[in-house]
């Protein structure tokens, strides 16, 4: 026996024009082992908006459909279609994460029905989802959807970041942009573990605001002193790691080229080749879509690479994923609790106002799906 259900999915045709469809589904029974999970909350991440909206004109935005089958096109600029040749003409659900309610559960996994879980896998903007249960946490009694609904992308992505610091032996990180939720996270875990951590934010709204929670070492980017305040917070921390979820323009050169003038100030000599210290920033998002700049002051010691949580947690010891996971379900409501400034439903996700807005993907502002 089976069910229906609903599922936001996402489709790039030929002509560049994109889709984002309430498509109703069959969902079948579980099977043995799997988990037939009700959604009831799923966050709307920057790593989701890569998929639903991509590099579409949000100028173009256009509603479509009917009320109970409701359409968004926008369109993608020509010269991006060829970067996305993989995914034209294919329906893709999207939704990396989210919480709901077992509502059935094949052989072995009776003992599950009517449990909260947090959950991670494609496919959460939708009424229903068959899972596995190692892509589950059971929520503790008491824990709302809200609560649960983020505990995988930003909580294990900013553990992450530590493990991969401790990892290749360095002793402190830079971040940016060190506001947004994961951000704010990542100035918990620092304090707490004793980390040495520089945030780079673009605003004193957002100093204030990490300042608030225990940061040390906050540089404003839209000030006039930020090379230098970047440069003498590396320098107090020690920094040879960076993570930038912007991606695009000089913000990786900047912060490579701080470090290497911090390196320098410990030389003996001069060399043409820089210093010998190891200097490593990984991209992990791409809030900008500009080319990546490099402008080379930083010597021939350094690496730039992508960093990505699900090859991550591929390649991470079971132990060390296992004490992620327990460390997220145990400090959920305190070090990686999510604050939401507006919910909506499957079918508002398709309004064209709303999808702007989530688009700006804008520090402080968070949105939840409750199908």
């Amino acid at each position: 026996m089976s069910r229906t259900g609903r599922e936001l999915r996402s489709t790039l045709e030929a002509d560049g024009t994109l889709r984002i469809t309430l498509d109703t589904v069959e969902v079948p029974e579980p099977g043995e082992g799997e988990l037939l999970v009700q959604v009831e909350a799923a966050p709307v991440n920057p790593s989701d908006l890569g998929l639903l909206l991509g590099p579409a004109d949000m100028d173009t935005l256009k509603a479509g459909g009917t009320d109970g089958a409701p359409v968004l096109t926008a369109q993608v600029p020509e010269k991006i279609l060829p970067a996305l040749s993989g995914r034209i003409g294919k329906s893709m659900p999207v939704g990396n994460e989210g919480a709901g309610v077992v509502i059935a559960a094949g052989a072995g996994q009776e003992e599950m029905v009517g449990k909260r879980v947090a959950m991670i896998g494609r496919a959460m903007y939708a009424d229903f989802r068959l899972m596995r249960p190692e892509s589950c946490i059971v929520l503790p009694e008491g824990a709302s959807p809200a609560d649960g609904a983020a505990l995988f992308v930003n909580p294990l992505t900013a553990l992450g970041f530590v493990e991969t610091m401790k990892a290749e032996g360095h002793k402190a990180m830079v971040h940016v942009p060190a506001a947004s939720n994961l951000g704010q996270m990542l100035v918990k875990i620092c304090q707490a573990d004793g980390i040495g951590l520089v945030n780079i934010v673009r605003s004193e709204e957002q100093v204030d605001l990490l300042r608030g929670l225990g940061a040390r070492h906050v540089v404003n980017s839209s000030a006039d002193s930020f090379r230098a305040d970047l440069t003498e917070a590396i320098a107090a921390t020690g920094a040879t790691l960076a993570f930038d979820a912007i991606g695009g323009g000089e913000t990786t050169s900047t912060i490579l080229n701080a470090m290497e003038a911090v390196a320098a100030r410990d030389m003996d000599e001069y060399s043409r080749y820089g210093s010998d210290v190891p200097k490593q920033v990984y991209i992990y998002g791409s809030l900008s879509t500009e080319p990546t700049v490099l402008r080379r002051g930083f010597g021939f010691t350094w690496n730039v690479g992508g960093w990505l949580l699900f090859n991550f947690l591929r390649g991470a010891e079971p132990a060390v994923a296992q004490r992620m996971r327990e460390r997220v379900a145990a400090e959920m409501t305190t070090t990686f609790a999510s604050h939401y400034t507006a919910t909506i439903s499957l079918e508002e996700a398709l309004s064209p106002q709303i999808a702007a807005a989530y688009q700006k993907k804008a520090t402080g502002e968070k949105y939840l799906i409750r199908p």
